[in-house]
């Protein structure tokens, strides 16, 4: 089983179906030049429920996958190699010590026509939209969860936002991003800083109307008016979203044909990864992501039946995911503000074991640092922990609990999503702690957004979370770690180093490596900064994810990639080849 699972690993394997009438097949498609053709509606489930579309405000996997479709920013990733490309900045200048950027923004780009506009028509994108956007980073607001991107980093970014919290913002906002003239957006740092075009692809940074947040206010979380290839029709929530295809969307393809191709999209919210992969065997939905723990072996068993033909084929994407998953100790709380107590639990799991029984072989043990295996970093280099009953007993009793004598019992939360596997894991896990170390640990299991607010206040001592890269670099990991994003009452909300780990030798290997220009040097001093990190045993790593869905052989340029990242701007239907 683990053998063949690793085996799919970045390939693209054609496997086969269980049937079924397909609800795409009556669209009336349209040729278009170079082979691809209009037409079609991709639907996809989601098995969470989504909180906010809003991007300041914009936190869950889920959220992301939908406004990414609707709103766009200077930048955006390739689809296939995460790699930085153009959007609504044409070109770009960056200085020699890269502490200075300037964007220049496309003539012409019109935000979607919305109700907030007069007549209901969409505006044309200026620079000063991406000036008053960036300067909503800085604010302190509870649905802004973003101006960790900013802090210490944009000049003038921690003094607006500073003025805001005194009540008496500054008349410029953040002084150093400038709208130089309607195409020209000029953004300053304080220190050099090379990897802040992958800042500026963050959704943080995706541009909206002025007029949207004075119409909807808090409710922009689902009245979304952005420049992207496709518009809101409809939400339900925790039924559907639908987007439909913008039809002035400024972007054509290399033949000249205009974006996108797909009329819509469509998202339903089916809790059971059962059923929803059930619905894709039938031709109901045209993805699924992730697959239940328990069917694996039997998508395995097809892909051997699909050698010797069987019916209409489908095919399986799987690659390493730029995402970890880990259990978080909260260090300001009793018995996780000692580190040996850490160390022992860090020591008491069999990662190993978790990834070959519990999630059949889909994943990678997190025996090294925080970062997942990433290009141009040494991740083999940072030295986790591996299972050792016997150094976990040392560290429990050095601790102050030989044998656990004496040790509370705590709870493990965590949240529904995943399928079934948060609930296993926390189960393996439970046991492992009771037999290593003679300890006894609850699990309690809450949704998402309750399971959030619990450990960003400091209320949860023990629990789930995982870590899915909003940009491809190791330094949004490591980001986490930063002392500087711990507030000094633990009831404030700390959304990025909710763990209130601070290290005065993390934050010095941290805060050189951030103003490294140097890729190489770069790389190695945030390894250095995994390693205190792990050394110091800040979280629990248990696993490296891997990214694995199955499509529909019809659905064409929809590569995957390690973060999960969906651009449907390009993706068409040709049921020729199916």
């Amino acid at each position: 089983m683990k053998k063949l699972i690793y085996l799919l690993v970045g390939a693209t394997v054609i496997l086969s179906s269980c049937g079924g009438d397909n609800n795409n097949n009556n669209i009336n498609e349209k040729a278009a030049n170079g082979g691809v053709k209009y037409g079609g509606v991709f639907k996809m489930n989601e098995t969470e429920d989504f909180k906010s579309l809003y991007p300041l405000n914009t936190t869950m996997a889920i959220e992301h996958r939908i406004a990414n479709q609707v709103y766009e920013g200077l930048v955006k990733l390739d689809q296939e190699d995460l790699s930085i490309l153009p959007s609504l900045a044409e070109k770009w200048e960056v200085n020699e010590d890269a502490t200075s950027y300037t964007f220049h923004i496309r003539k012409g780009v019109m935000f979607h026509d919305n109700n907030c506009f007069e007549g209901g028509k969409g505006r044309e994108l200026k620079a000063s939209d991406f000036k008053y956007c960036f300067d909503r980073v800085a604010v302190s607001d509870p649905s802004n969860q973003m101006y960790w991107l900013f802090k210490d980093k944009v000049k003038g970014a921690n003094e607006y936002h500073e003025s805001i919290n005194n009540k008496t913002p500054l008349e410029a906002g953040i002084s150093g991003i400038q709208a130089i003239d309607d195409y020209t957006l000029q953004i300053d740092l304080n220190y050099s800083f090379a990897g802040f075009l992958n800042i500026v692809s963050h959704n943080a940074c995706y541009v909206y109307p002025k007029e949207a947040v004075d119409e909807y206010g808090m409710e922009m979380r689902v009245n979304c008016v952005g420049t992207g290839p496709f518009r809101v029709k409809k939400i339900k929530e925790s039924e559907t979203v639908i987007l439909d295809r913008n039809p002035s969307y400024w972007d054509t393809d290399e033949h000249g044909n205009e974006l996108p191709y797909l009329d819509g999209i469509k998202f339903s919210f089916n809790k059971e990864k059962k059923a929803e992969l059930l619905e894709f065997k039938k031709g109901n939905l045209d993805m699924v992501f992730r697959l239940p723990l328990e069917m694996i072996s039997d998508v395995v068993g097809e892909l051997e039946d699909a050698k010797k033909g069987g019916n209409r084929p489908y095919v399986m994407q799987v690659v390493p995911a730029l995402s970890v998953f880990y259990l978080g100790f909260q260090h300001k709380l009793e018995p996780f503000d000692n580190m040996d107590v850490r160390k022992a639990f860090n020591y008491a799991i069999d990662r190993e074991s978790i990834v070959t029984y519990t999630l059949q072989g889909e994943g990678r043990p997190g025996l090294h640092g925080f970062v997942p295996p990433f290009k141009g970093y040494d991740y083999e280099n940072v030295k986790g922990y591996e299972f050792s009953a016997e150094k976990a007993k040392k560290h429990m009793a050095k601790a102050g609990f030989p044998n656990g004598n004496g040790f509370p019992e705590i709870t493990l939360q965590i949240n529904p999503g995943g399928g079934d596997r948060n609930v296993q894991i926390a189960e393996v896990v439970q046991k492992m702690l009771n037999e290593n170390l003679g300890i006894n640990i609850k699990i309690e299991q809450m949704q998402f957004a309750q399971h959030l607010e619990n450990l960003e206040t400091g209320k949860a001592t023990f629990w789930r979370a995982g870590w899915i890269a909003d940009y491809p670099d190791p330094e949004n990991f490591l980001n986490q770690f930063y002392s500087k994003h711990v507030p000094e009452d633990i009831s404030t909300k700390a959304y990025i180093n909710s763990m209130r780990y601070q290290s005065l030798k993390f934050d010095s290997l941290f805060d050189i490596a951030l103003r490294e220009i140097d890729e190489a040097k770069r790389m190695e001093l945030f390894r250095q900064a995994d390693q205190v990190a792990i050394d110091e045993a800040a979280v629990m790593p248990i696993f490296y994810d891997e990214n694995t869905r199955l499509i529909q052989v019809y659905v064409k340029n929809f590569p995957s990639n390690s973060m999960e990242y969906r651009d449907m701007t390009e993706v068409y239907f040709d049921y020729d080849e199916e």
